[in-house]
């Protein structure tokens, strides 16, 4: 397995990487891997011949008084992990080498990036956004693959792609969850004991929700029925419920007719966990 610090580096892989017209898969991390990282690297073994894995904690999508200093690193583990994995690169940059001290260009979805998460940590989706096409620059993906935990930040992506005409497949991979419901996430392991017991209520909340549209109820009621459940929660701060389409992430009134994402976003002391699901109304199935 190759690791590469350098843009340069890893552009000279990438060449060789591709020889013979063997098609490149690459799957961006801010690295302290687990299972869900793991899916997508499986994933991207399946669809592709070559797999490259990004590990970069990118400071630009970080907001002032977030978790940047404070996210969780061991990059030797992460490397092990993936050479046994079979991975043929790893690029492993540091901040320097990916922003020049007089950069000022920024990628940024202009409706998208400012909604839902968005609009909780302004700018975020700006780093997202800037970092992945900065990384499909470097790299040369055939296609990439992000997991379907950051429902929007997939979407964000998808949207550049389009948008800019990269010739990038985009796909998206299902969220790998712990055996009590807790999608997988590198923040999980900087909950307290009683906070990781208590975190499984957003799969619960979801969960309710789901069974709420499936029956026919209107988007209102579903996502009362969701905050709720959370409420029960002992140290649950909520910091957002939405019921959206799944499709284009447009607000929904009344009974839904099409697919709806239900997204969350809720605090435990502070860790931001995120989590979603798609439920299908009787009208859609």
């Amino acid at each position: 397995m190759d690791i590469h610090r350098t843009k340069s580096d890893m552009r000279a892989t990438r060449a060789g990487l591709a020889r013979d017209g063997a098609t490149i898969g690459l799957v961006p991390t801010m690295g302290f891997l687990h299972g869900g990282h793991m899916a997508l690297v499986e994933r991207a073994r399946a669809e592709c011949d070559r797999v490259v894995v990004s590990i970069f904690v990118n400071p630009t999508q970080f907001g002032p008084g977030e978790d940047y200093e404070a996210y969780p690193r061991d990059t030797d583990r992460d490397l092990a992990m993936l050479r046994d994995a079979g991975v043929d690169a790893v690029f492993l940059p540091d901040a320097a080498e990916i922003y020049p001290e007089d950069a000022e260009t920024v990628v940024e979805p202009a409706r998208l990036s400012r909604i839902l998460i968005g609009r909780l940590r302004p700018g975020h989706f700006a780093g997202v956004a800037t970092i992945v096409t900065k990384l499909f620059n470097i790299v040369g993906p055939d296609a990439a693959f992000f997991g379907e935990k950051d429902y929007q930040q997939l979407r964000v992506i998808r949207r550049v792609a389009r948008d800019l005409d990269m010739p990038v497949r985009v796909e998206g991979v299902e969220i790998v969850r712990e055996a009590d419901g807790l999608a997988m996430s590198s923040r999980n392991v900087r909950l307290s004991e009683d906070h990781r017991r208590a975190a499984p209520v957003l799969h619960a909340a979801l969960e309710v929700g789901r069974a709420a549209i499936e029956a026919g109820e209107g988007v209102t009621a579903a996502g009362e029925r969701v905050r709720r459940r959370l409420e029960e929660a002992r140290d649950a701060q909520v910091q957002s419920v939405d019921l959206r389409d799944a499709a284009t992430l447009q607000p929904l009134r009344g009974t839904p007719d099409r697919a709806v994402v239900m997204l969350l976003a809720v605090r435990f002391g502070d860790v931001l966990l995120i989590d979603n699901m798609v439920a299908i109304p009787k009208e859609a199935a």
